[in-house]
Formats: structure tokens, sequence, C-alpha cells
């Protein structure tokens, strides 16, 4: 009995030894490179392939975080970072384990059902807003496996207000591998609601409705937080040295748009027909066309701005993704510094004449947010990093480059934006830097390009009408040379009052002002200088234009609105930053003759210059739509 009962504990040893062993060698299989990822999954792979959507991650930063996808099966897999992100939640990281055919199937957003993709940064109904291929089309090819995507890129942003969705999808193209943002943090310096004499343009013809109010440039809005800006030593340099108005007008009329900037869509579409053909008609437009409304010696070309804008009138559609919430996505600010970015997404929606549903009809797509706005809602004060701004932005991208096949058809070229916060190119310097931007901030040392890129009109508005006060003093009324008021943003007007602040009657330049005081001055100088702040952009070049004061342009590469359009130099003055000391000479030495016609010159463009509660023909909403279309036409190749 007793060599029975050690016979049958010694069989026990041997079964539980073997059971371990079995379990153990499982557990090690679990993370070999079998064909779906796991060895379970290889086991059971008919359950996988109804699980092939999306990765729909929802996380909610008040501390929630609600899984909704297969750690092993999808794209991206998840992992624990709370001991190294403040923010306490799981970030994505890419599944090295996802085998090829799978990647495939993911990157293939023709085929099968995409719908769990809706909630991120989206209120549309997910099952509108899949957009097939034409029937005509072929599918542009998959990639092989799937993209590398940086952690930090991806990381979830921290908002105060919503509860946000991460998602990551993987691009559809032939380059798949994302170029990460691994610049380093630019140094920044804090600068809180200050007082600035750009004067806002009043709602009604008289200057008084606004007097006692303080003027405030690049001012922020009445959440209290505060704004960095970058110093001038942190600035990468796009271009080196100064490059004067008359290089980029030459630089525009020699080659104004260079090789590298054309586009060859992976596959063709209708509307690049339509872009051929406009192409061909702008560049043979006959010389001898005009129009009574348009002053010929304001511009490089009328016949060809003439033709250009007819046909953007007659053929121009533009697709406006859905996608986004609010309040930074499809709500527009219509009033403060960043007014222009608002007041083009308003009328461009209420659009019937450039608008379609079909985006398969597009020639143009407009990614829809406030540049304002985002930095209001995601920028977290005092981290000194744009970190967050852009990854709330790249994953906005991916979603539209899971959705749709329209931005890697052609790597985004025939897609816009519209922004007039000074971080704009900061913020879509990378993953957005094929796609044509309209900006305030028209720096070519912020890598603005030309040929692509277009320059916004920067307007200070306080009505929700942006009619104004226009005109002013006749010449001969005119008593000042050179009139400027305003505050010491950035490092040009410390210089400039330095040298002339009380130093000649002449020449009015000031620190702050009362609004009243500003417009009057205005009104009654010769010359208004518009000197650069932090970024080179200054909303005095349109209220200079709007009181028909000669605009005295101090701001090294800056790149003024509509200039593939508008000949600067016959209705403004450019100085070099390095002149001021200079600058009463320099404007003395213009002969009364040349500053009557720059006068005159100035009345000619003041209608480009004009916001309307309505568009009218000409006005700054179809000049900032005609300069993207404009740039569209021209890059796509013959």
């Amino acid at each position: 009995m007793a060599v029975s009962d050690f016979l049958c504990r010694a069989e026990t040893r041997r079964v539980l030894w073997v059971m371990g062993g079995v379990f153990a060698f499982s557990i090690l299989f679990q993370f070999c490179e079998l064909p779906y990822g796991n060895f379970i999954g290889s086991l059971f792979s008919g359950l996988n392939f109804n699980r092939m959507n999306y990765v729909n991650t929802q996380i909610n930063f008040t501390g929630g975080f609600d899984e909704r996808i297969s750690r092993n099966d999808s794209i991206f897999s998840i992992e624990s970072k709370k001991s190294n992100d403040s923010s306490g939640v799981e970030l994505l990281k890419p599944n090295t384990n996802l085998a090829p055919e799978r990647a495939m199937e993911f990157g293939n957003i023709f085929k099968g059902n995409n719908g769990n993709v809706a909630p991120m940064l989206d209120e549309q109904n997910k099952d509108d807003n899949i957009v097939p291929l034409p029937s005509d089309i072929e599918s542009p090819p998959l990639i092989s496996s799937p993209p590398q995507v940086d952690d930090n890129l991806i990381a979830p942003i921290a908002s105060q207000t919503d509860e946000i969705a991460v998602i990551v999808v993987p691009l559809n193209s032939t380059n798949a591998t994302i170029q990460l943002m691994n610049s380093p943090a630019p140094s920044v310096s804090h600068r809180h609601v200050d007082t600035d004499n750009s004067t806002a343009l009043a709602s009604s013809h008289n200057p008084n409705e606004a007097t006692g109010l303080l003027r405030n440039d690049h001012a922020l809005s009445g959440n209290g937080s505060t704004m960095t800006k970058r110093t001038p030593a942190a600035k990468k340099a796009s271009v080196e040295g100064v490059v004067s108005i008359s290089e980029m007008t030459n630089m525009l009329l020699r080659s104004s748009h260079p090789s590298n900037l054309l586009t060859n869509p992976a596959w063709s579409s209708a509307g690049d027909e339509v872009l051929l053909s406009a192409k061909s008609q702008i560049e043979s437009a006959a010389s001898n066309i005009s129009d009574p409304g348009l002053y010929a010696p304001v511009y490089h070309n009328v016949s060809k701005f003439k033709r250009s804008y007819e046909l953007m009138e007659q053929h121009l559609k533009i697709y406006i993704y859905k996608e986004g919430k609010r309040p930074i996505f499809h709500q527009p600010k219509l009033k403060g510094i960043y007014a222009s970015e608002g007041w083009f997404m308003k009328q461009l929606k209420a659009s019937k004449q450039f608008l379609t549903d079909d985006p398969n009809k597009a020639h143009l797509f407009y990614l829809p947010f406030s540049s304002q706005t985002l930095e209001e809602v995601v920028y977290v004060p005092g981290s000194r990093s744009f970190d967050k701004l852009k990854a709330f932005l790249n994953n906005y991208l991916y979603l539209i480059k899971g959705r749709y096949p329209f931005w890697n058809r052609t790597q985004g070229a025939d897609h816009f934006l519209v922004a007039c916060h000074d971080w704009a190119p900061e913020e879509t310097r990378r993953e957005m830097a094929n796609c044509i931007k309209s900006l305030c901030n028209a720096d070519l040392r912020e890598g603005f390009k030309f040929g692509k890129d277009a320059s916004l009109p920067e307007t200070n508005i306080v009505s929700t009408n942006p009619s104004r006060s226009l005109g002013g003093n006749r010449p001969s009324q005119r008593k000042f040379l050179a009139f400027f008021a305003g505050s010491m943003h950035g490092y040009v007007r410390p210089i400039l009052l330095k040298y002339w602040q009380n130093k000649d009657p002449m020449m009015k330049i000031f620190g702050q002002m009362d609004n009243h005081d500003y417009i009057l001055h205005m009104k009654s100088s010769k010359y208004c200088i518009c000197a650069r702040g932090h970024e080179v952009n200054s909303p005095r070049v349109v209220e200079s234009i709007s009181y028909q004061c000669v605009p005295v342009i101090i701001s090294d590469n800056f790149v003024p609105p509509f200039l593939e359009t508008l000949n600067w130099e016959t209705f403004a003055v450019f100085v070099q930053e390095k002149d001021i000391p200079n600058l009463k000479s320099i404007l003395e030495s213009i002969p009364l003759r040349r500053y009557l016609k720059l006068y005159n010159n100035v009345m000619k463009v003041q209608q480009h210059f004009l916001w309307h509660p309505e568009p009218v023909k000409y006005d700054t909403f179809y000049l900032i739509l005609h300069s993207i279309w404009y740039n569209r036409v021209f890059q796509i190749a013959s």
C-alpha cells in the first residue's frame, strides 16, 4: 500500500510538471510573430476577421479610460505610460507584431467597414462620411507594413472642457513613414494681455465709436491664458539674410511655381483636367482684357488676374471636411486680431457657389479649424511647448487620412488651411507641410513657400459688421510725415522709438495711444509705419490702406498679402529693419509726385482689403480664395 501511494504521488507531480511546462510554452508563443500576431489569435483566426476596424480608443481626461479594441489585434497596441507621462493616461504605440497582410487591410480604406473611426474629433454621423473612390479609378497602392509613430506624436491632448478621443490610423500612401517632430522645443517668452495701438476697425463711419478703448495688437481672448512667442534666436531659418520686396516679386514672376512644387496625383480625377485647362487659359490670357473695377498699374498682370478670377468663379469647387468638434473646428471667431480666419470660414461655409457635398468633384479640400481657438483650448499655459497643439492637429489629420482617400491622392497638395494665429506656421510645419497654407504670419524664415502658400491679411475687427470708416485727409492736409503708435512687442519697435520718439515734430512715433487719437493720426499722416511685433505680420498694413495712409512696412522677410497678384511697390514703401536710423531721410527722399501716385494707388487697392457682411466681388474673401486657387492651379504638373 505504501508503494502504491508513493507511485501515485510521483505520477501526480509528473502531471503537474507537464501541465506547467505546457502553460509556460503557451505563454512564450503568445509573443512570437505568427500570422495573426499571437498564438491564441492564430488558433482562432476566424474570430479576428470581424474585428478589423480602425483603432478606436476613447480617453476621458477626468481619469476614466474606455478601451474598445483588442490589444493584440489592432495596428496600434496600448501601453501604460503612467510612470513617465504626467497625464496619467495610456498612450498608443505601433503594434510591431502585426503581420503585413493585416497592415494592408488596415491601410485599405476603400474596402470593408471603418465605422468605428467616428469618435475622434468628430460629431458627424459616421455612416455618412465613408467616401469611396469613383468606380473608374483604381485604388492607390497599399502599404506593406505599419507606419512607425512616435509616442509623443500621438499623445492624447489634455482639455479642461471636452472628452477627446484619440485615434491613430495608418497612412495609405507609398511614403508611409511619418516624419517625427523631433526638433527641440523653442525658447519662448510669456506675454499677457497687453495694450497696443493697432486700431480695431469700427463698424460705423464715426471714429469716436471706439474712443476710450486701448488698442490690442495680438490680444488674447478673455480666457485669461498667456501666450508665448518665440524669440528671434529660436527660429529655424528657412532663408539666409533679408529678401527684399523686389527680389520676392522677381522670384514670383520669374519662376512663381518651381518644379519641386509641381505635383503628380497618385491617380487622376476630372478636377485635375479642369485645373490643367485653367492653367493653360491663364498663361495665354489676352493682354487686352480690362475691367473698369481694376486699375492695371497696381497688378503684376491685370489680364492674367482677371482671367484667373473668372475661371475661379466658373469652376472652383471646395469640399469642407465635416469632422471635428467645436469650438476648435467649424466655429469661426469674428472679432479680434485674428478675425480674418474666422470671417473666411464663415463666408466660405455660407457659399453656395464654391461648395460641393461630393468630395469626388472637389478641386480643393478645406481643413476648417481655428488656430486662435486651438491655442486657447489646447495650449497649456506655462508649458513653453507647442507639442500638444501639434499633436492635436496631427490626430485630426490621421483621421482624415484614414477615412478619406483624398489627402493620400496628392499627399495633401489639394488641401488648404487658413490660419491667422502667430503660431500657425510652427503648428503645421511637418505633417501639414504639403498643403496650401494661408497664413497671417507669412515669414520666409518660418518656412513660407512661394508658389504654394498664401499670405493672409491680418484685420482687427471689433464688430460683427466688419465695414469701417474709410478714407482720410487729402494729401495737402496730411501734416505729419510719419506715424506709429503701439506696444513694445518684439525687437523692432523699441529700436524705432529709441531713434524717433520725441525726436522730430514731423515723426509722430509713440508707445500706446487711445483709439480715437490713433485713427486721427493715421488720417493725418502721409506714411504709416507698420513695424513688426513678435512676428512679421501686423494689422497696421490693412489699417493704413483703410485710412489712405501709405504703409511703410518695417518687417524683414514678410511676404505681403496677395503678392502673386498685387504689385506692392506701387502703393507701399518697404524699409529694412537695419535702416530704421535713416527712416526720415528715406521717406523725405521720395518725390512728391511719387508720393501722390502711392497715395492714389492705395485707394485703388482698398477694395481688396475690405470685409463685408456678404462677400463682394474682389473683396478680401474673394482675394484670399483666389490666392489659394491660383497656387493650386499652378502646382498641377502638365
